[in-house]
């Protein structure tokens, strides 16, 4: 056991981990223990991680879990998901997009139950993750640990993709990252003189990481929550330096979970919060029924039209996708239902088509859900990842909608002198049979898992919204496994803004007058 106590444990060192370890030890009479599973990265890694056009790279490296769904009913095929492992998480492998998701998708959180969740409740949390200085003040921040930046200057390829969703009739929006616009503009990113800006490198500085009242420990997969009595007492995690064995380690106020969707739900599982046939079917202990634990999952599908192109490609310098935008189909009722993206290269699963381009359709409002399961009892078994793409409501229509817009846009006039051919789709393919046929077979993650353990204030919501876990005390979740409902957009910058109100959540709880913890 580590003789060690502390006031915070803190699982999991992505995003939403960085920052709370750097909120919570502000407080220099507060310990705090951040543990991670991933261990240091090679030079050759860092140096991808610190290089923008390099994340494709990192999606295959020990900087990420390789995670896998199981065979998609819609697809006939397995489809792969990322998530990030060290340091940083997700963070430090993403394509570094830094938007908001729109502001329908939070208030739509907050009608279907999760109070004080809506848009202009997490607005004071997104500015205080960000230093936004070309941006409205009144809606950006202006003094927070991250510095995103729109890329400059645009490639005039995408210039033109931009101008040409303006002549199919969208929006021209100016801060399509603030979550309150819909139409056509260029995001921020979270590239900072030609170098990624991860959770680590905007939360955990020198500065931080120097504190005597935090302590990080890589390398280290925790195994399972310590639940005592109904309350989480601790973690047990396998230490870096000596292989084989499992260190206890004790916390006086509470643990935080921030393990992302997967991660977070699984170590609920393998401690005995879950469904209570799923836990009895491994011969897990029951230490607490709780049926959501790993159902509600949704991610966003991506599907993507393929143009050659009629003259070079000018090299991209910041990233691929300079543009994108939020659009409604003729499904959407209270808000954008998918987004479309202006990407120079051919993009996911294409081969090398040497010069192209293409014009890529996001699912952002899915209604299918699926579910995050156990495979066996041992904590080092790869969860079982059941998304159910296109299962149901209109997902299938809204992407054979997202995928018309798109053509329309790819075949506009300022596209033109760009455009030699579509090579996928192809122009002999138009019904909405052909159309769902191309879908599912061109129908990959854009990595944005969420809700496997949903808030809200209903008492089969995994965690109140407080971030508490309903059954056990002393435990909170604060990733992007929490979120309610679909985030219509991209998620790094709501898993930041999620996590900072963890951390004000956690300053203003009294400490528990006696905190029982066996010895």
């Amino acid at each position: 056991m580590d003789t060690d106590v502390y006031d915070h444990i803190v699982v999991g060192a992505g995003s939403a981990g960085c920052v709370l370890a750097a909120r919570l030890s502000e407080d220099s009479g507060t310990r705090v223990l951040l543990v991670e599973a991933g261990g240091p990265y090679s030079v050759e890694i860092a140096e991808k991680i610190a290089s923008p056009l390099a994340w494709p790279e990192l999606l295959d490296s020990a900087a990420c879990w390789g995670d896998s769904t199981v065979t998609q009913r819609a697809t006939g095929t397995s489809t792969f998901i990322a998530r990030g492992r060290g340091l940083g998480g997700s963070s430090s492998i993403n394509a570094m997009m830094f938007a908001r998701g729109h502001r329908s998708g939070y208030d739509a959180w907050e009608a279907a139950g999760a109070a004080g969740w809506a848009y202009a409740d997490l607005l004071p949390y997104f500015r205080r993750s960000e230093t936004a200085p070309h941006r409205d003040p009144a809606v950006r921040g202006t003094d927070g640990p991250l510095t995103p930046r729109p890329a400059e200057p645009l490639s005039p390829l995408i210039l033109a993709g931009l101008e040409a969703a303006a002549q199919c009739g969208h929006p021209t929006a100016q801060d399509v990252s603030s979550g309150l616009e819909e139409g056509f503009g260029r995001p921020d990113w979270n590239i900072v003189d030609g170098r990624r800006q991860s959770a680590t490198d905007a939360y955990l500085t020198p500065g931080v990481r120097a504190r005597t009242n935090l302590r990080i420990i890589g390398g280290a997969l925790v195994h399972q929550l310590v639940i005592e009595q109904g309350r989480c007492t601790g973690i047990v995690y396998a230490p870096p330096d000596t292989p084989g064995t499992l260190v206890t380690v004790r916390s006086r106020r509470d643990v935080v979970l921030t393990a992302g969707t997967f991660g977070s739900a699984q170590l609920l599982l393998l401690s005995g919060v879950g469904p209570r046939e799923h836990l009895h079917s491994l011969g897990i202990p029951v230490v607490h029924d709780a049926p959501e634990v790993g159902a509600n999952l949704r991610d966003h599908p991506i599907s993507n039209l393929v143009y050659r192109a009629a003259k070079p490609v000018p090299s991209a310098r910041n990233q691929r996708s300079e543009v994108w935008g939020f659009c409604r189909s003729p499904y959407a009722t209270d808000g954008p239902d998918h987004q479309i993206l202006l990407v120079d290269a051919p993009g996911h699963r294409s081969p090398d088509l040497g010069q192209a381009y293409s014009l890529s359709v996001v699912l952002a409002r899915p209604a299918s859900r699926g579910t995050v399961r156990l495979a066996s009892a041992n904590p080092l078994t790869p969860p079982v990842i059941d998304p159910r793409y296109l299962q149901d409501g209109d997902d299938l229509k809204i992407m054979i909608a997202g995928v018309r817009a798109a053509r329309r846009i790819g075949a506009a006039p300022a596209l033109a002198p760009w455009c030699h051919s579509e090579i996928a789709l192809g122009h002999g393919a138009d019904t909405d049979e052909e159309l769902a046929t191309y879908v599912r077979d061109n129908l990959g993650s854009i990595n944005h898992p969420a809700g496997t353990c949903r808030l809200g204030t209903d008492e089969q919501s995994v965690v109140d919204t407080t971030l508490c876990v309903r059954g056990v005390e002393g435990l909170r979740i604060a990733d992007a496994s929490v979120m309610p409902g679909a985030l219509v957009g991209f998620p790094n910058a709501t898993v930041y803004a999620i996590a900072e109100r963890a951390a004000q959540l956690l300053r203003d709880t009294p400490a528990p007058a006696a905190t029982r913890i066996s010895t």
